[in-house]
């Protein structure tokens, strides 16, 4: 079998890459039109791991972590605060008065979000499931990433099986609109 990232370097690679784009966003003075289209990146990029995490990570927390329910709903309430941020600041320019603001608040939400996943959930999954459980769930991420959504969705379920029945849907509707309006392209 060829070596696989396990689920814990899969995501703090997704949070790696997350974190370098939102202090590229930070970098650029206000107002500049570059910041809108690296938050495009950075929303694209935070949405799909988010949905990956609903659908494999967070049920592996419950299952398999004590007190994992409590840790959990934690989380999901840290992905429904970042996508309220995500899907407000779509529909601002980079013009607009709050738009730096929300970018400070997200970029905030983002680092703790981060710092408690990965010195705590991610502790803890290493404590309670095998190398070779945790390489499996690496792998169910990856193809979830592929096909979620690349748009933030903040009334959508994140919870089992309602979550991963709509994301398939959602992410070829995003997908589709992001190939006509060309968003997400470098």
């Amino acid at each position: 079998m060829e070596y696989s990232r396990d689920v814990i370097a899969e995501l703090a690679g997704d949070h790696r890459e997350a974190l370098a784009l939102l202090e590229r966003i930070q970098a650029l003075p206000p107002g500049d039109k570059a910041r809108k289209h690296l938050l495009d990146e950075v929303t694209i990029d935070l949405v799909r791991h988010a949905v990956a995490e609903e659908e494999y990570l967070y049920p592996a927390v419950r299952e398999g972590i004590a007190h994992g329910d409590v840790l959990a709903d934690k989380e999901l309430a840290d992905h429904i605060r970042m996508e309220s941020l995500l899907k407000d600041l779509a529909g601002r320019t980079v013009e607009d008065a709050a738009f730096d603001l929300l970018v400070d608040d997200l970029i905030d939400e983002v680092r703790a979000h981060i710092r408690d996943e990965e010195q705590r959930v991610f502790v803890l999954l290493r404590q309670a499931y095998s190398p070779e459980a945790l390489r499996e769930l690496g792998e169910k991420v990856r193809k979830a990433k592929k096909t979620a959504p690349t748009r933030p969705h903040p009334g959508a379920p994140v919870m089992p099986p309602a979550n991963k029945l709509l994301a398939a849907g959602l992410g070829l509707v995003d997908r589709a609109r992001d190939a006509l309006t060309g968003r997400g392209r470098s």
